[in-house]
């Protein structure tokens, strides 16, 4: 991780670097994107020599920056409702799609070869499931040789939107998860100890032996985490894979959204991956800073048309071209730049 928040940094760099503020493209918010984004801002800076500083801090935290206008965008995972988007003066929009994945941590376990259902991974979450042998996993897993040994459950210490559309996914298909800790993106956690981001949850698992977390799968790769299989809505087994994530954001009504905000958790399909999500961008319709926004936009408008194939690159989903035409609109109706 260090490589691509190197590559962020040389953004700055050159952006401050230049004369035109309007390349000074600031940044902050969730660190499901990160990745992507960093990608993105390496090869924008390559090719217009125009930096972004990104800050990957969380959606929460991401919301308070954009509220506070210390940076130009925000970043989140956690759609706003079209009330609060009002009433702070927001436009939001989806900028690309993933998903999120169970990863353990266990001696002798391959990638994808535990499987997990929807409401055993709920229970572990609650404290109610707490060892690897528990007949909850091993029903699920009977050719499997899994550990007596504790489980170690790893979440989110901070706001997040990862964490918001994971206890999503928990309050559709765990009613006690819904009933006693339900979806947000912090809750009351029943058990479990906290990581700060995707980073430091995937950094967790990966120094803790019979450890569990979740983070967003691009992390799970770079850092070769052990991911889970899924049962889906369908009662099919299903890996994490760019097909499986497309097929979840298939049916997605994203015209009809206020505020674009769909989620898509616990999707059906055979196919579907039961815990895709998209994350979205936060801007002032009046921003204060004009040059800056135009950039901004400028950048989202070049990652729309020249990188879906980097994304795809690190499994996340590009938009499909009918909704990055209606984002467009989105720019020119409401975003006084």
């Amino acid at each position: 991780m260090n490589f691509i928040k190197s590559l962020v940094v040389a953004g700055v760099v050159a952006a401050a670097s230049t004369s035109a503020i309007a390349a000074d493209i600031t940044g902050a918010g969730a660190t499901f994107p990160f990745p992507v984004y960093s990608k993105w801002a390496d090869a924008y800076k390559k090719e217009t020599g125009n930096g972004l500083n990104y800050q990957s801090i969380g959606s929460g935290a991401g919301i308070k920056q954009i509220q506070a206008k210390t940076v130009t965008f925000g970043a989140t995972d956690a759609p706003l409702k079209i009330e609060q988007l009002e009433k702070d003066g927001l436009v939001q929009w989806p900028m690309v799609m993933g998903a999120i994945v169970p990863v353990v941590n266990l001696e002798g376990i391959k990638p994808g070869e535990i499987v997990l259902s929807g409401e055993v991974l709920g229970d572990i979450y609650l404290g109610k499931v707490k060892t690897w042998n528990d007949p909850a996993i091993v029903k699920l897993n009977p050719k499997l040789m899994l550990p007596p040994d504790a489980i170690t459950v790893v979440r989110r210490s901070d706001g997040s939107g990862t964490t918001f559309n994971f206890t999503d996914y928990l309050s559709k298909v765990n009613a006690e998860w819904k009933t006693k800790v339900g979806v947000g993106t912090a809750v009351e956690w029943p058990a479990g100890v906290g990581a700060k981001g995707n980073e430091g949850v995937a950094g967790n698992v990966s120094q803790t032996k019979n450890s569990i977390g979740y983070v967003e799968y691009a992390y799970a790769k770079q850092n070769k985490l052990t991911h889970a299989a899924m049962i889906n809505k369908g009662g099919k087994t299903v890996q994490p894979t760019i097909a499986s994530f497309q097929a979840a954001a298939a049916n997605a009504d994203w015209a009809n959204a206020p505020g674009y905000r769909v989620i898509l958790t616990d999707q059906p399909g055979e196919a579907s991956w039961p815990i895709t999500a998209a994350t979205f961008i936060l801007m002032y319709k009046a921003p204060a800073d004009k040059a800056a926004a135009a950039e901004a936009i400028k950048f989202f408008k070049w990652a729309f048309e020249k990188g879906d194939k980097m994304a795809e690159e690190l499994d996340y989903i590009p938009m499909p071209e009918s909704v990055v035409k209606l984002i467009e609109k989105t720019w020119t109706a409401d975003i006084k730049s």
